[in-house]
């Protein structure tokens, strides 16, 4: 079935190992493979997919777009697609928010904003440094590879990547520490052999890290620490941003303004390639074609972008988001938790994981994965060793798919869990 793949596709394809069917439609939240089962959708596109494969709203501008014969390419020209979405962001997300920032329109994935962001940072304050935190994921480019912690991912760069400093994120791996201290005492000490950065590069909940997310008092805390030090503060909202974590953006709720947020992922509203970076006007001090990118103008994706801003207001999304939050989280509590004492859980708006780590058996969320897909669920892990086993559902999945995805779920977790227990004495 897959010999097409594994004959011609590079050994670097990754997420069809874990699920290793031929897909040949979706709708909404469900997948449909080639042999016709069906799989309910707990993975959106790793975060691409926030309103859900093909959906109508969005579909029908598209198409009408494409009958009208639009650009569908159009570099960064003045395009009628592009101001529409620029002034539909500005009066739906941007002034309702008090939020003053330009756009910079990227190459087409989340890697290209990142290296803007970094790259404008640095010719901003005349820096090199940046800091960014132990748990981090920035993309795979060696700009944003430099600021992404993994070891696994570094390493395969071949090269030295320079110029980043990794500061310990006040929850997950380390946090114990007073990282807003540490910090402090490295900035102010002539002596730590640390120079000031440029930038701090944070993602407020790390979603690839494993669902970490920075207490609303520390991120205020990061946010007067750059203001005093004079550092640009850089907020990737590339996962979790676009209403993933219940507000459009997932640094509202400390009520900060970042200087330079990054964007892609969901912001074309369809899974279409798209990547932002927005940044304060004082800031913009590019000159013409000093960055940019062949794939910068995908007209289809401000199409689909607009859409979705649209779409969001219609469906009233963010508390239809609350309010799946909320039986997401009861049910974890009620339904997961009781399965393993040593499991644990964390999120926010529908972004949701339960970490396995303390259970002590490293194939434990593969099992849980590869056991919720055999039922027909898609679930995907992330973390240190892959011990988080993520929940994200599209936002606008309907409450009885989301109840449905959530038993297969609790019924993956608990036959993975028996099955180590029984073990466990032959183990030992």
């Amino acid at each position: 079935m897959t010999t097409t793949f594994e004959m011609l596709e590079s050994n670097v394809r990754s997420y069809c190992r874990s699920f290793p069917d031929v897909f040949v439609r979706a709708k909404g939240s469900v997948l449909y493979a080639e042999s016709g089962k069906a799989f309910i959708d707990f993975f959106a596109g790793a975060g691409a997919l926030n309103y859900g494969h093909n959906n109508d709203f969005i579909k029908q501008q598209l198409i009408q777009y494409l009958q009208s014969d639009g650009l569908s390419h159009g570099l960064d020209m003045y395009t009628s697609a592009k101001e529409t979405f620029l002034q539909t962001f500005s009066d739906k997300i941007l002034k309702p928010r008090g939020l003053d920032y330009k756009l910079q329109f990227c190459g087409p994935t989340g890697t290209n904003a990142v290296e803007a962001a970094l790259k404008l940072a640095r010719k901003v304050k005349g820096r090199t440094g940046v800091f960014a935190f132990i748990g981090s994921f920035h993309g795979m480019s060696l700009g944003s590879l430099s600021a992404t912690s993994s070891l696994y991912h570094r390493e395969a760069g071949g090269l030295p990547l320079h110029d980043v400093t990794f500061m310990p994120f006040p929850t997950g791996f380390i946090d114990s520490l007073d990282t807003i201290g540490y910090m402090e005492a490295i900035l102010t000490d002539d002596h730590s052999g640390i120079a000031k950065p440029a930038a701090i590069i944070l993602e407020t909940m790390q979603a690839e890290g494993g669902l970490n997310a920075a207490p609303t008092q520390w991120l205020q805390q990061l946010r007067d620490l750059c203001n005093r030090h004079d550092i640009l503060l850089i907020v990737d909202d590339i996962q979790v941003g676009c209403g993933r974590t219940g507000s459009f953006f997932s640094f509202e709720r400390a009520g900060i303004v970042p200087d330079l947020v990054v964007l892609s992922k969901s912001i074309s509203g369809y899974g279409l390639p798209m990547s932002l970076l927005l940044l304060k006007p004082e800031l913009d001090v590019w000159q013409p074609a000093e960055h940019n990118g062949t794939f910068r103008g995908n007209q289809l994706a401000f199409v689909g972008a607009t859409a979705a801003l649209e779409l969001r207001e219609l469906t009233q999304l963010e508390a239809e988001t609350e309010r799946k939050a909320q039986f997401v989280e009861q049910y974890l509590r009620e339904h997961i938790l009781p399965i393993n004492p040593l499991i644990s859980m964390r999120g926010m708006g529908l972004i949701w994981g339960i970490d396995v780590s303390a259970c002590q058996d490293e194939n434990l969320s593969k099992a849980i994965v590869s056991r919720c897909y055999e039922l027909g669920l898609i679930v995907e892990r992330a973390g240190r060793q892959d011990m988080v086993v993520k929940l994200m559902p599209a936002l606008t999945i309907s409450m009885d798919e989301l109840a449905a995805g959530c038993e297969i779920f609790r019924r993956g977790v608990s036959e993975c869990c028996t099955l180590i227990d029984s073990l466990q004495p032959q183990l030992t």
